[in-house]
C-alpha cells in the first residue's frame, strides 16, 4: 500500500482511538462510583456554573483566527520590505501570532469566567 493511504487512515483511527479511551474509562469511572453508592448528581455539578463551554470556544477560534490574519499580513509586510525568504517567513510568523492569538483568547475566557 502507498504511504499516501495510511497516513490519513492512521490519523483516523488514532482520532477515535482516544475518543474511544476517553468514553469508555469516564463509563467505568462512574459505573466505580455508582457501585459504591455515591449520588449519581455529582455528574452534573460542574455542568451549570461558569461560562458555556461553546462561548470560550467561540472566543478561542475568533482570537486564533484574528492571529493567523495578522499573521500572513505581518508576514507580507517583512517579505515585501526586506529581502528574507518567503518559505521561512510565512509559517513562523503565522505561528507566532496564531499562538499569541490564543494566549489572548485563553485570557479573554478566563476573565469571562470570573465574571459569572
Amino acid at each position: 500500500m502507498n504511504a499516501e493511504i495510511l497516513i490519513p487512515i492512521t490519523f483516523f483511527l488514532m482520532i477515535f482511538g482516544i475518543v474511544y479511551l476517553i468514553y469508555s474509562t469516564r463509563n467505568r469511572e462512574r459505573l466505580a462510583l455508582i457501585e459504591k453508592g455515591v449520588d449519581a448528581s455529582i455528574f452534573l455539578e460542574g455542568k451549570a456554573k461558569g461560562v458555556p463551554t461553546w462561548k470560550i470556544f467561540v472566543v478561542n477560534l475568533a482570537f486564533l483566527l484574528i492571529g493567523g490574519g495578522l499573521g500572513i499580513f505581518i508576514a507580507l509586510l517583512i517579505t515585501t520590505y526586506t529581502s528574507l525568504e518567503d518559505d521561512a517567513v510565512y509559517p513562523s510568523i503565522i505561528f507566532i501570532m496564531s499562538g499569541v492569538g490564543l494566549l489572548v483568547g485563553f485570557g479573554t475566557a478566563k476573565d469571562l469566567d470570573k465574571e459569572q
